[in-house]
């Protein structure tokens, strides 16, 4: 993929959780202004990529270069204050703090009070039902509301980048549209870069810009969403595996190489 400004740049990472290589020499461009989406099965690699870049995990081998500089085996609340911020699978709200108090915590790394006022509105104009909840406690909001306000958390930071982790997983087709409309009016208004990993292929597909397809920890494909989606490949091992179920998950896992 060939683009003048490269913000985020993995270079043969290779990370482990123990004795257990979970990622594989991966190597991925995110550029200015573009969502990029990780596609494969449970088990490829995919979390895993983020919580490397985001510095959840340190990589043994490989480089990770963000806006330029190298962040691999950084500390990841420094990773944050250059500009990345990470909604993880989960979404992880502060149960007990008041829907307006998990969204400040967002901001914690700022210290320009207008801007953080603008950016709260801002939040609150992409979803409007976590102002109507503004004094609420985060733990009783439904799945849909926490995943909005995990999304609008990590905008609280004003990132350059922006780490998604399945955010419609568990959410109503409903919910799933509206979460991803959201998703492409932040990347289109703002200009953010986005790096989306999604179980639902075709939503990713249609969201995103360009994708790579992950398999055992190793990128077997990338290429941009349009031809990605015209792909017999995605087609009958993975948008297929989304209509059949776990039928359909059981064939994507029995394909051991792309062709």
């Amino acid at each position: 993929m060939s683009t003048p400004d490269i913000i985020l740049k993995l270079s043969n990472i290779e990370s482990y959780y123990g004795p257990i290589q979970a990622i594989r020499g991966i190597s991925l461009e995110v550029p200015r202004g573009q969502i990029v989406t990780l596609l494969g099965a449970n088990g490829a690699g995919k979390t895993t990529v983020l919580k490397t870049i985001s510095g959840i995990l340190d990589p043994q081998k490989g480089s990770i270069e963000f806006l330029g500089k190298p962040i691999q085996r950084v500390e990841a609340d420094k990773i944050v204050r250059l500009g990345l911020s990470h909604v993880p699978e989960g979404r992880e709200v502060f149960p007990f703090l008041s829907v307006r108090e998990n969204l400040m915590m967002g901001a914690y790394p700022r210290s320009d009070r207008a801007g953080v006022a603008e950016d709260l509105e801002r939040v609150y104009g992409y979803f409007p039902r976590l102002k109507e909840r503004i004094n609420q406690p985060a733990g009783q909001l439904s799945g849909g509301e926490q995943q909005m306000l995990a999304i609008g958390r990590a905008l609280m930071n004003r990132p350059t980048l922006l780490l998604l982790d399945e955010p419609s997983l568990g959410l109503s087709p409903i919910l799933v549209k509206e979460i991803f409309t959201i998703i492409k009016r932040v990347n289109e208004e703002q200009g953010m870069s986005i790096l989306l990993v999604e179980q639902n292929a075709k939503v990713a597909l249609e969201t995103a810009h360009y994708g790579y397809v992950l398999e055992i920890g190793r990128v077997v494909m990338n290429d941009t969403c349009e031809r990605l989606m015209n792909s017999k490949d995605i087609q009958e091992f993975y948008l297929g595996a989304k209509e059949e179920g776990a039928r359909g998950e059981r064939r994507w896992k029995k394909k051991k190489t792309w062709r």
